[in-house]
């Protein structure tokens, strides 16, 4: 299937790992321009190597002020995909108000500021665009020691829905993808003990974590015309999790 995505610029966060990073290099690999955003700068050096041209911007998007200097003047954009996010697996009992920040500011509060920046960007030029933004399964289900992820999730899936809503009139189309495990590098630090995946392999019906490409190919879609008429969704890759 012919994306037409070549000549257009894109945006990605969390780019220098994991689903960001193959991303960035499936749109370089498609002729779109990608401003790559990370906040390691060892990453954001080794992606431009593999992909030359890809722009670089080495920020900390927990770091409000800090983005805004960063991505203020960061010129048209035309897809953006917010990815970034951690996961800081604690019991409810013993959850901290570091983490609460640290995960409420990357998760959600980073996709609220650079999508404003994008979004007012492609309003003042008079252009559509495609906004993805990365989920989880664990935004419809509940995960043991999981609580502060899940309710970032949660809260991004409902963003969304408003986001769409709001910004449909002017032609931006705003989705999540929603994966289950995937075999990332956190992927499979989080899920790296058998007996913990097993419970979750259990309730998946295809019976196996996601792969990367997998969430990279839905993501790509999302961003493309092929998807013009699908806006306030949640996409699930999941082998079929959220139908259990």
């Amino acid at each position: 299937m012919e994306l037409g995505l070549a000549g257009r610029r894109a945006l990605v966060t969390g780019a220098g790992k994991g689903i960001g990073r193959s991303t960035v290099q499936a749109l370089h690999a498609m002729g779109v321009q990608v401003v790559a955003v990370s906040r390691t700068q060892a990453d954001l050096d080794s992606l431009v190597r593999e992909c030359p041209g890809v722009e670089p911007v080495c920020v900390d998007l927990g770091d409000w002020e800090a983005m805004e200097r960063a991505l203020g003047s960061v010129g048209p954009v035309d897809l953006l995909v917010n990815n970034a996010a951690v996961a800081l697996l604690q019991p409810f009992l013993e959850v901290t108000k570091e983490a609460c920040d640290t995960s409420f500011h990357v998760n959600l509060r980073a996709v609220i500021q650079v999508s404003q920046i994008v979004a007012r960007g492609l309003i003042a030029r008079g252009a559509p665009g495609s906004i993805v933004n990365i989920s989880s399964q664990a935004s419809q289900r509940a995960i043991a020691n999981h609580s502060v992820y899940c309710s970032t999730k949660g809260a991004m899936d409902m963003l969304t829905k408003v986001m769409a809503l709001e910004l449909g009139p002017h032609k931006i189309r705003v989705n999540t993808v929603n994966p289950t495990v995937v075999m990332t590098p956190m992927g499979q630090a989080n899920w790296s003990n058998p007996q913990k995946a097993k419970t979750m392999l259990d309730r998946i019906p295809l019976g196996k974590f996601a792969e990367v490409e997998n969430v990279v190919d839905t993501i790509l879609f999302l961003l493309s015309d092929r998807s013009s008429m699908t806006t306030g969704s949640t996409v699930p890759v999941d082998g079929g999790f959220l139908a259990t």
